[in-house]
């Protein structure tokens, strides 16, 4: 291997070290910015033997090279802009070790995309939701007998963690990542490990509160209280941890019995929790930090959708709309 070859990989892997141990990256980022670079060096040189870590290598001229490469891939906007964003952070981590002194990809036109927004269920359709458990494992337990006890303890997990998660805006894997010292009944709140290892406080309003001790009671009755892992709150039947596709998979189930659209997701629940609170009248900055956004823009979406929400109202109601 050349030595720029071998310089090209030793800063690659520097790289995904830093944004591993200083960034607490998750593995499909480092896994995508890893492969991101790759493809990069095998667009816009001949291979990595050609790389040079200069700013007479690393100019503008160059980024533009790689856009154009990225372009003929016909790739779509959103993987065109997640592949910029890695070849931008992989150059600003160059310039904090002294290799380049300018980043390219920071003077480059990216492609622009309308945000879209987000599918939010109006606050009947989430009643339908947060009741749909109940109505779909009697239906099931009407047919088969068998299945009594399984049908009780996943009537009461799958709604406290339906109730949980619309109370308190909060992500699938931060509902199931739940351990039994984060949850304070009696303050009706929880502590939430959310994205980057930042921790927020979250509320619980008394339904969900509720739910969380119905299904307490019922892992009890189950015999998985002493067999809980890692300290979760959230189990399967067998006592072992719940995991996003299984809570996927159920959420399916319960948008078929509440009639609703197939195509929403459970992280619709935390969209619809920051847009209905912002309907009501709660105040932007405080909506941000319930959600755990670090940046106020990624909330402000929630209020475009809103201001579409009132206009429909508007249209709807008003005699001269």
């Amino acid at each position: 291997m050349s030595k720029n070859a071998t310089e090209f990989h030793r800063r690659r892997q520097q790289f995904l070290h830093y944004l591993s141990t200083e960034r607490n990256a998750s593995r499909h980022t480092i896994d995508n910015y890893g492969r991101d670079i790759l493809q990069f060096a095998a667009l816009t040189f001949a291979d990595s033997t050609d790389i040079e870590f200069s700013d007479r290598v690393f100019n503008l001229k160059m980024a533009r090279r790689y856009l154009v490469a990225l372009n003929g891939l016909d790739l779509a906007r959103t993987s065109t802009m997640r592949k910029l964003s890695s070849l931008r952070s992989f150059c600003k981590y160059l310039i904090r070790e002294e290799v380049l002194e300018s980043n390219p990809f920071t003077m480059l036109d990216s492609p622009r995309r309308g945000r879209p927004l987000p599918h939010v269920l109006n606050v009947n359709e989430v009643e339908r939701l947060l009741q749909a458990p109940a109505q779909f494992w009697r239906n099931a337990e009407a047919a088969d007998a068998r299945i009594r006890g399984s049908a009780e303890f996943s009537t009461a997990r799958d709604a406290a963690i339906l109730e949980v998660i619309y109370s308190g805006g909060l992500r699938i894997s931060e509902a199931i990542g739940l351990e039994a010292a984060d949850v304070d009944m009696h303050g009706r709140s929880c502590a939430v490990k959310g994205k980057g290892k930042k921790q927020r406080m979250c509320f619980l309003g008394p339904p969900a509160v509720e739910a969380l001790r119905d299904y307490l009671a019922e892992r009890q009755k189950a015999g998985l209280a002493d067999k809980h892992a890692a300290g979760r709150i959230f189990l399967n039947q067998a006592g072992g941890p719940l995991t996003e596709r299984s809570v996927q998979r159920a959420f399916k189930r319960y948008l078929g019995q509440a009639e609703l659209s197939i195509n929403y997701t459970p992280h619709a629940l935390r969209h619809s929790f920051a847009t209905h609170l912002l309907d009501a009248g709660a105040d932007l900055r405080m909506v941000q930090e319930m959600l755990g956004h670090s940046s106020l823009s990624t909330t402000q979406i929630y209020t475009h959708v809103s201001a579409e929400r009132l206009v429909a109202v508007y249209n709807s109601a008003h005699p001269r709309a």
